[in-house]
């Protein structure tokens, strides 16, 4: 296939099928030169056309190599066989990450590879990161690298959400049928109004919507296959938070990018105060953790920061 500037459709092997992506080449690329290439990790439950798609064609202003991807069972992406879509587990997300750095690795333009995730994908980066070297620096956008005190909130709340999982799991392993649910509490129909006055996390929930509602700049009506509809079983997988584990163990230089006044603010510095690896942080009071998603000028900012640490 024949690559050029921009958005290419690509496909990558990983568990024995391929996964859909999306490779962002710069301005006047030439196959002949060498590119740095950066490993995209989106947030949950997005597919390749929200995340990806605002941070690809950003990094590729910036002269980067930049591969957005469709996890197994989500997008473009097929399930394995006897699954079910819109199934996006932790430890499959990791090896799926992996494998696109494998793909990456057979590009002959490509000189060195580096890893950028936002929201759950930071989670997702920190822990490939961990045993995956060829990855070389890794950054961070409104992470959830350290996940465990914002999802961990009292037995009251996650032995409830275990026992949920947990019974979807058994039914969909009796059933042989997918069991969905909303995971944010926001189905694909609500309104504003209605999603706030329920919302889990209240501080966020205007933002929130503004980008996955139905009326929302990235939600179901703007991007093909975006839902807020997962599988039943996921909180049996986000509940575990590798990337905080190990995060004495990662080598590769590091910046984390966040907005101090975020809800979501704990999860970058505790993960900041695990690193030994003396970090880089941005860290920014005008930002909340959704307007990394999208907003031109929070998105201009990180993007520019990842661009000069990753230039280094």
């Amino acid at each position: 296939m024949k690559l050029q500037a921009g958005k290419n459709n690509v496909t990558f092997r990983s568990f024995g099928v391929e996964l859909a992506g999306d490779l962002y080449l710069p301005e006047g690329f030439d196959e002949n030169k060498k590119y740095k290439a950066i490993v995209g990790a989106s947030p949950f439950p997005q597919v390749k056309g929200q995340i990806p798609a605002t941070y690809g064609p950003e990094m590729a202003k910036r002269g980067f190599i930049y591969l957005g991807f469709d996890y197994l069972g989500m997008g473009d992406s097929p399930a394995l066989p006897g699954e079910h879509k819109k199934s996006r587990y932790m430890f499959r997300l990791i090896e799926n990450t992996w494998d696109a750095v494998s793909y990456l690795g057979t590009l002959p333009f490509v000189e060195e590879i580096e890893g950028l995730g936002v929201c759950q994908g930071g989670s997702i980066i920190a822990s490939a990161a961990v045993t995956d070297h060829r990855i070389k620096k890794i950054a961070t956008v409104s992470g959830m690298m350290a996940a465990d005190g914002f999802q961990w909130l009292g037995r009251e709340v996650t032995d409830a959400q275990i026992a949920a999982s947990n019974a979807s799991k058994q039914k969909m392993y009796e059933t042989g049928e997918p069991d969905y649910v909303a995971p944010f509490g926001l189905d694909d129909e609500q309104s504003k109004e209605e999603f706030v006055a329920t919302a889990a996390y209240p501080a966020m929930a205007g933002e929130t919507y503004d980008y996955y509602g139905k009326d929302g700049v990235k939600g179901p009506g703007m991007v093909k296959n975006a839902s807020n509809i997962h599988i039943g079983d996921q909180g049996m997988q986000s509940l575990i938070s590798i990337g905080e584990a190990y995060a004495d163990k990662i080598v590769q230089p590091t910046l984390v990018i966040y907005g101090t006044t975020a809800s979501t603010a704990p999860c970058s510095t505790v993960f900041i105060d695990k690193l030994t690896n003396n970090p880089e942080v941005l860290a920014i009071d005008e930002f909340s953790h959704v307007d990394f998603y999208y907003k031109p000028e929070a998105v201009k900012v990180s993007a520019d920061a990842v661009a000069e640490f990753f230039n280094k």
